[in-house]
């Protein structure tokens, strides 16, 4: 019997020395995306006498195609199934945002887009303890042993201080399943994570902590430091989180976490709170380290596992409701007596709610 594998992307950086050679790739990929771009805008519609407008619809097939000869008339370095692959991605785009005109590339200035070189399964190979694409070779701070696994798709991408990182997608086995425990996760921005079983992911508010040095960066207009800054905010809160969903998946084989959604919560006055608190990043961890270990993760209605009792499951006058109640943190049950913690109670109805989507049956769609 075949093990069970799965899909998982790597990432590691690339050396400095390389960033040139790189940022050539990325103007030559902005070309590409912005000839795509100005195609759709301008002929999607087309004028025709006594007829009036006629639509135009562009697949990626129908681009690919007025494209072809685009990378010998400019003289484009880029491996030809990024071209491909830019196109695609455009096609996607458009449909995702229900538009035929995307924004545009921008290649220099302030406003530049950050460098982004995708490719095809295949485009890209490890050769000699480097990576080999479109000619190049590329040394790595090679952290996961590249050699040992079979190269698919994937992109070089650069962040805000001008790194480059090689993305790769590959395949690798399941682990067994050998973790017993059942768990009910609750989100929250007093403590950003709290279990069923007590443990809690606390709050560390890491924007806020930087927020006056990034002040002072931002006023004395030094670039690179508030770039920096905004890089140990975004690593120090994605360090914590590992730490809290690495801990989680290897003690649970049963996952339960709220369906919160963060995007109408940053609507409101605890937006800065919400983003700091990182929910869909720990959403995405769990879930993907949760199939890699061969264990359950699923995302249930959270409405009113706050308010109901987690023992006798009333709702009582002395739950909290609302934002009235936020200030909550501890209530007794009228009924059965009682005394909850606001945030395990609401985490062990999360796990309850599990249960009965598990008995229920998992729709396919």
């Amino acid at each position: 019997m075949k093990p069970m594998t799965h899909l998982k992307t790597l990432k590691v950086r690339i050396k400095d020395k390389h960033a040139p050679i790189l940022e050539q790739m990325a103007f030559e990929v902005n070309q590409v995306w912005n000839a795509t771009n100005e195609i759709t805008a301008l002929y999607s519609y087309v004028p025709v006498p006594e007829v009036g407008w006629v639509r135009n619809t562009f697949s990626a097939f129908d681009l690919q195609k007025q494209l072809k000869g685009m990378k010998a008339e400019r003289g484009f370095s880029i491996h030809s199934t990024t071209t491909q692959e830019v196109i695609a991605a455009h096609y996607k785009a458009r449909r995702q945002f229900k538009t035929d005109k995307l924004r545009w590339r921008v290649s220099s200035g302030s406003k530049r887009s950050l460098g982004w070189i995708p490719f095809k399964a295949g485009a890209a190979k490890w050769k000699t303890g480097q990576v080999y694409f479109a000619g190049h070779y590329f040394k790595v701070w090679d952290s996961y042993g590249l050699s040992q696994y079979e190269f698919r798709s994937g992109s070089f991408s650069q962040d805000a201080r001008g790194r480059w990182y090689f993305n790769i997608v590959v395949e690798v086995s399941c682990m067994e399943a050998t973790a017993k425990g059942q768990i009910g996760i609750d989100l929250g921005l007093k403590d950003t994570a709290t279990c069923s079983n007590g443990l809690k992911l606390e709050s560390k508010q890491f924007y806020r902590e930087l927020e006056s040095k990034l002040g002072i960066a931002q006023r004395a207009k030094q670039k690179k430091r508030v770039k920096a800054i905004h890089a140990q905010i975004k690593n120090r809160r994605l360090n914590a989180i590992h730490q809290f969903t690495t801990q989680v998946v290897k003690d649970n084989g049963l996952i339960i976490i709220g369906n919160v959604s963060s995007s109408a919560l940053v609507k409101t006055k605890m937006a800065k709170s919400v983003l700091d608190a990182g929910w869909h990043m720990l959403k995405t961890q769990l879930k993907y380290k949760a199939k890699a270990r061969s264990c359950v993760c699923l995302e249930v209605n959270e409405s009113y596992t706050t308010q109901v009792c987690s023992c006798c499951g009333c709702i009582s006058s002395n739950s909290p409701k609302g934002r009235a109640g936020l200030r909550i943190r501890e209530w007794s049950c009228p009924e059965c007596g009682v005394t909850h913690d606001r945030d395990v109670n609401a985490a062990k109805n999360l796990l309850a709610l599990g249960h009965e989507r598990l008995a229920a049956g998992i729709p396919v769609l």
